[in-house]
C-alpha cells in the first residue's frame, strides 16, 4: 500500500488554498475539503440555475456559457495549473471532431482521450509516488474520457452509419449534427458535472439546456396516453431532498466508521500474524464496508447536484411516481442487500458500466468481454491493486455462476428454502465482495499479496476448484437476456 503523506504534506494541493484555515479545523485534507465546497456551492447554484436561468426565462446559449464558465471556475480552484490537463484534452479533441473524417472522430476521439489518461495515471503512479505528494486530477480526467468517447461515437451514429445497423437505443442517442464549440464546452465542463460526473448522453444533456428534458422522458413512456390532457412539470426537490440525507448519512458513517477502520488495519503485524482466520474474514468485511461511504457521498452528492438542476429525470415508475435516477451512479439499497456478485457490480458505478457497453462492448466484433475487461482496467488506472481486482473478479463470477446454475433450482421449490437461499448468498457474495475488492483500494503489489497469504488465498482456491470440479450447466434463458457485468463490464451480449 502507497505510504501515508508526511504530516507536513497531508494538505498539500496544487489549486486553492483559500481554505486551508477549514481544512486545518476539520483535520481533512485541503483537496478534499475543496471538492466538497465546490459540491456544496454546485449544489445551491444549481437551484438557482433551474429557476433563475430556467429555459423559458433565457436562451440555451446563455444557459451552456454560464455552465461552462462556472464549471471551468470550479477545475482551476480544485486543481490549479493541473486543469490544463483537463483543458488541453478537451480542445484536442474538439480539434478532432471539426477536422477528422466522420469515420475517423470515434477512433482518434478515443485512442488520444484513453492514450492521454493512461499517460496521466501512469505519471501519478511512477513519477509522483501514487499520487500521495500531488492533488489527484484524474476523477475529472476520467469523466472528460467518458465523454469525449461517448459523443465521438455518438456522432459517428448519426452521420456515419445507417440506422438500419444501429441497435434502438444507438438509433435514439445517434446525433445528427455536430455540437457547436460551446455546446462541446458546456457538455464536458458543465459545473453540474465536471468535478464528479457522472457520465451522461450529449443529447440529454442538450435537451436539458434547452427545455425538452422532462418533456422528452414522459413522451417516450407514452405519458400521453394517460388521463392527463398536458404533460406536467415533476419537482426534482422531493429526489434531491431524499438524496442529501444519504449524503448526509455517508458522510457521517465516512468521518466516523472509516476513520476508525482504515485499510491500513489489514497491513497491521496483529491482523496479518495474530488474529484467527474468522477474525480475519470478518475484519475484513468491516474495513472494505468502512471503505464505501466516501464513495456513497461523492456519487450521490454529484446526482443530487444535477437533479437541483433539473437535469436526471428518467420517466415514470410501475407505480406512476416520478424518477429521477437517470445519471444515479449506484443504488445503495441493492448493493448492500445483494445476493450475487452479478447483482452487486449491476448496482455499482453504474453510468461506468453503460459507458463501457456503449464504446466497447456492443461495437467490437471480436472478444467483447476481453477487450471490454481491458478498457475498464485502463481507465481506471494502473494501479497493480486493480488488476488484482479484476483478475480475481473473473475467477469469483465463473465460479458464482457455475453454482448458481447447478444448485440455485433446488431451493425454488418453497419460500422458506428460496430464504435461506438467499441470506446464504448474501453472506457469500458480501464476503466474496470484500475479498475481491480490498487490492484495489490497497493499491499496491505487497500489501495485496500479505492480505491475501493471510486469508490463505481461501477464495481463489475455492473458486478454482468450483471451476474445475462442478459441471459447466448452461444458464436458464429468458425472454429478454441481461448482460453479466464485471465490475462494470458486461460479459454477455444482449440480444
Amino acid at each position: 500500500m502507497a505510504a501515508e503523506p508526511p504530516a507536513s504534506l497531508s494538505h498539500r494541493t496544487t489549486g486553492s488554498t483559500c481554505l486551508h484555515p477549514l481544512s486545518q479545523l476539520l483535520g481533512i485534507p485541503l483537496d478534499q475539503v475543496n471538492f466538497v465546497v465546490c459540491q456544496l456551492v454546485a449544489l445551491f447554484v444549481a437551484f438557482w440555475f433551474r429557476i433563475y436561468l430556467s429555459p423559458g426565462k433565457t436562451s440555451p446559449e446563455v444557459r451552456h456559457a454560464f455552465a461552462t464558465t462556472l464549471g471551468i471556475y470550479f477545475v482551476i480552484f480544485c486543481f490549479g495549473w493541473y486543469s490544463a490537463h483537463l483543458f488541453v484534452l478537451v480542445l484536442v479533441c474538439y480539434g478532432i471532431m471539426v477536422s477528422a473524417s466522420i469515420s475517423n472522430i470515434p477512433r482518434y476521439s478515443f485512442f488520444v482521450a484513453m492514450g492521454y489518461l493512461t499517460l496521466c495515471h501512469i505519471s501519478r503512479i511512477y513519477i509522483f509516488h501514487y499520487g500521495i505528494l500531488t492533488t489527484d486530477f484524474s476523477g475529472p480526467l476520467m469523466i472528460v474520457t467518458q465523454k469525449i468517447t461517448t459523443l465521438a461515437f455518438q456522432v459517428h451514429d448519426g452521420l456515419g452509419r445507417r440506422a438500419e445497423d444501429l441497435s434502438a437505443k444507438q438509433h435514439r442517442l445517434a446525433i445528427k449534427v455536430k455540437p457547436s464549440f460551446l455546446e462541446y464546452l458546456s457538455y464536458l465542463l458543465n459545473f453540474m458535472s465536471v468535478i464528479a460526473g457522472p457520465c451522461n448522453n450529449y443529447k440529454d444533456y442538450v435537451a436539458f439546456i434547452e427545455g425538452r428534458h422532462i418533456h422528452m422522458k414522459l413522451l417516450e413512456v407514452k405519458w400521453k396516453q394517460t388521463v392527463f390532457h398536458s404533460l406536467p412539470e415533476p419537482s426534482p426537490t422531493g429526489a434531491v431532498v431524499h438524496k442529501l440525507c444519504l449524503t448526509l448519512v455517508s458522510l457521517l458513517l465516512f468521518l466516523t466508521l472509516t476513520k476508525t477502520f482504515p485499510v491500513t488495519c489489514l497491513t497491521d503485524d496483529w491482523f496479518v500474524h495474530k488474529a484467527n482466520f474468522l477474525t480475519r474474514l470478518f475484519y475484513l468485511y468491516v474495513v472494505m464496508q468502512a471503505s464505501k461511504p466516501k464513495y456513497y457521498f461523492a456519487w450521490t452528492l454529484a446526482d443530487a447536484v444535477n437533479n437541483a438542476a433539473g437535469f436526471g429525470f428518467s420517466g415514470v415508475d410501475k407505480d406512476g411516481n416520478f424518477c429521477w435516477d437517470l445519471l444515479s451512479n449506484l443504488n445503495i439499497w441493492k448493493i448492500e442487500t445483494a445476493t450475487s456478485f452479478k447483482m452487486y457490480l449491476e448496482n455499482w458505478n453504474i453510468q461506468t458500466a453503460t459507458w463501457l457497453k456503449g464504446v466497447c462492448y456492443e461495437r467490437v466484433p471480436w472478444y467483447p468481454t476481453v477487450l471490454t475487461f481491458i478498457l475498464s482496467a485502463l481507465w481506471h488506472g494502473v494501479y497493480p491493486g486493480y488488476y488484482f481486482t479484476f483478475l480475481t473478479g473473473i475467477l469469483v463470477t465463473l465460479a458464482a455462476r457455475t453454482v448458481r446454475n447447478n444448485y440455485r433450482h433446488y431451493f425454488l421449490s418453497s419460500r422458506t428454502l428460496k430464504f435461506v437461499y438467499d441470506i446464504a448468498t448474501w453472506a457469500v457474495t458480501q464476503l466474496a465482495v470484500s475479498y475481491t475488492v480490498a487490492p484495489f483500494v490497497m493499491l499496491a503489489v505487497e500489501p495485496t499479496i500479505s492480505l491475501y497469504k493471510s486469508m490463505y488465498f481461501y477464495l481463489h482456491i475455492i473458486s478454482l476448484l468450483i471451476i474445475l470440479l462442478l459441471p459447466m450447466r448452461p444458464q436458464a434463458h429468458h425472454t429478454h437476456r441481461q448482460s453479466q457485468p464485471l465490475n462494470s463490464v458486461n460479459k454477455e451480449k444482449t440480444d
